[in-house]
């Protein structure tokens, strides 16, 4: 699965890797269990939720056909 990220400042989404996302959900929320997160991140955004953690949004990249 492809995750995107736009901080609340940004206009635009973009591509983020998974070592990324962690290094961002540490900023957003300290040491509280940034795997945790991040998985249940993944889980909510499989049927198209946006989730937002902090000031940064995360969601799946749609797929093009």
């Amino acid at each position: 699965m492809t995750i995107e990220t736009q901080y609340s400042y940004e206009k635009s989404w973009r591509v983020t890797k998974d070592e990324h996302l962690l290094q961002i959900i540490v900023e957003e929320v300290g040491d509280a269990d940034p795997q945790g997160i991040l998985a249940y991140i993944k889980e909510a955004i499989k049927n198209g939720k946006v989730i937002t953690v902090g000031s940064c949004r995360f969601k799946r990249k749609e797929e093009s056909k």
